[in-house]
């Protein structure tokens, strides 16, 4: 079972960080991954982290102002976001699989087979 939190409401520039706790076993064996959705828009993969090895991907949308990471003591994956832009608003899932890829590829497929409940994030002046 993956659980978000740390959504919310701030202004374009400010900073939000999401988490994603897993419950049921260790992070080691899987890749993690925060997407999003927009109202009206298809769903998007954000960033991924092969939690092995922490090899990370993210969208050339949010490089350089997202940060995805892990905690293992806490069995958790969060997502640092610095410098919101309108159009990163939308409802943030964690998802998470077990199946072995290249993590670029897996990441951009969002073939991932847990879900969270998903966390909503609004940028807005």
């Amino acid at each position: 079972q993956l659980v978000e939190s740390g959504g919310g409401s701030v202004q374009p520039g400010g900073s939000l960080r999401l988490t994603c706790a897993a419950s049921g076993g260790p992070l080691d064996a899987y890749f993690m991954g925060w997407f999003r959705q927009a109202p009206g828009k298809e769903r998007e993969a954000v960033s991924c982290i092969y939690t092995v090895n922490d090899s990370t991907y993210y969208s050339e949308s949010v490089k350089g102002r997202f940060t995805i990471s892990k905690n293992e003591a806490r069995n958790t994956v969060s997502l640092q976001m610095n410098n919101l832009k309108p159009e990163d608003k939308g409802v943030y899932y964690c998802a998470a699989v077990t199946t072995w890829d290249l993590l670029s590829r897996l990441c951009a497929s969002g073939n991932f087979d847990y879900w969270g409940q998903g966390t909503q994030v609004t940028v807005s002046t």
